[in-house]
């Protein structure tokens, strides 16, 4: 496997505890075992050690206070600490009575949250893992990316389609129906199968329902359990109304990886060419959004626009500035293909308006006096961990 330079920085002060939060595979522990080499390191994954704590949660206080105080100048690792809410009980007593400090890593703080777990209150930073963004990709290939995603093992893997299958039976079924968190598991794996071929749509909330043979609560419960266990994100409508009648409030949905994606609705593309490239890349640039603005610890806020008549942009980043961002595939960009973007800059006319596409070199096109800066897909990836598209 490929040695990645992630660009978390967690860097603590000491005494400040942090949970890290991140979906499986996307190499949480490897990092912070790189990281944190000098630090105390409870892995719950290792049944003996899971059911010694689950039985005992105070022999994790006992350890501790026999600590040396060498030992305690590093933060303690604990490695899936959702598996035992209970823990947490014990750590608030330890980061309030002693010096130790903590990072609490996990795949989901749901469990935490359904069974009334001690979160901290507030005592511990919240840090986000992702999987592999474009600047730490030294080998970096777009199709590959497209077709199997960025999750490092199945980036790496001679058998990528194999790799993201086994995932999807191994973590997003099993594990989920380990953990409890649904009833009807069959309804549920039934829903992950709409969830892939509408990624990227906006929720149809009924038909869902009538495809999984559940009622609408349920379907709305499934979907905030995939974003609970950081498996997708909600993106929003833009709200602020000028002249046009924007949609309700409808969000849309993608999974947090393209290649799990392209798993659950069984598709791949062999060129970067067409409709299904287009979503696909599409998808892979609001994941890219997304991690951006998590590693960076930026407060814009990311979200679609839709008009009633069907105008639409992709992407807009909100704060104190706007940036309109379409995406395309197509390296001939038509003013009919940018109908949604000037009608939104038209509105907005303080917005900066980006098109990314294949087109071979950045230039400037106005449309109707609307300035829009047309990007080649790897300039725009370069510009924005850059800082140059938003920061």
């Amino acid at each position: 496997m490929s040695f990645y330079k992630r660009l978390l920085r967690l860097k603590l002060p000491k005494n400040q505890s942090a949970f890290l939060w991140g979906a499986r595979k996307t190499g949480k522990s490897t990092y912070l075992k790189d990281h944190f080499t000098h630090s105390v390191f409870y892995d719950l994954l290792k049944t003996d050690l899971f059911f010694d704590l689950l039985k005992n949660p105070s022999r994790l206080r006992e350890e501790i206070l026999a600590l040396s105080k060498d030992a305690l100048q590093y933060p303690i690792i604990i490695d899936e600490v959702q598996k035992i809410p209970s823990l947490l009980d014990e750590i608030h007593w330890l980061i309030e009575n002693t010096d130790a400090y903590f990072i609490l890593c996990g795949s989901s703080a749901r469990k935490l949250k359904t069974t009334g777990a001690n979160l901290l209150g507030g005592r511990a930073w919240r840090y986000t893992f992702f999987p592999l963004v474009y600047p730490e990709i030294t080998d970096f290939d777009l199709l590959k990316v497209l077709n199997y995603g960025s999750i490092p093992s199945h980036y790496d893997s001679k058998n990528p389609k194999k790799s993201l299958k086994s995932y999807v039976g191994d973590y997003l079924t099993e594990e989920i129906k380990q953990e409890g968190l649904v009833r009807s598991f069959p309804a549920f794996a039934r829903f992950l199968d709409s969830v892939g071929y509408s990624n990227g749509q906006m929720i149809n909330y009924t038909n869902i329902a009538r495809e999984c043979g559940v009622d609408m609560k349920t379907v709305k419960e499934y979907y905030q359990i995939l974003f609970d266990t950081l498996l997708g994100y909600f993106l929003l409508p833009y709200r602020k109304q000028m002249k046009r009648e924007l949609i309700t409030a409808v969000p849309k949905f993608y999974l947090f990886d393209v290649g799990v994606g392209n798993i659950l609705a069984r598709r791949s593309i062999e060129e970067i060419k067409g409709d299904l490239a287009g979503r696909m890349l599409e998808h892979y640039i609001l994941t890219e959004l997304i991690a951006y603005k998590g590693l960076n610890d930026l407060d814009f806020d990311l979200s679609y626009w839709r008009t009633k008549t069907g105008l639409e942009v992709d992407f807009i980043i909100s704060d104190s500035s706007i940036v309109a961002i379409e995406v395309k595939v197509s390296n001939e960009i038509k003013k009919n293909d940018l109908r949604g973007l000037i009608a939104f800059a038209q509105e907005h006319p303080e917005s900066k308006n980006i098109v990314v596409c294949s087109t071979p070199r950045a230039r400037v096109k106005i449309y109707e006096g609307i300035e829009v800066h047309i990007l080649p897909i790897m300039s725009f990836l370069k510009k924005l961990w850059n800082k140059e598209i938003v920061n």
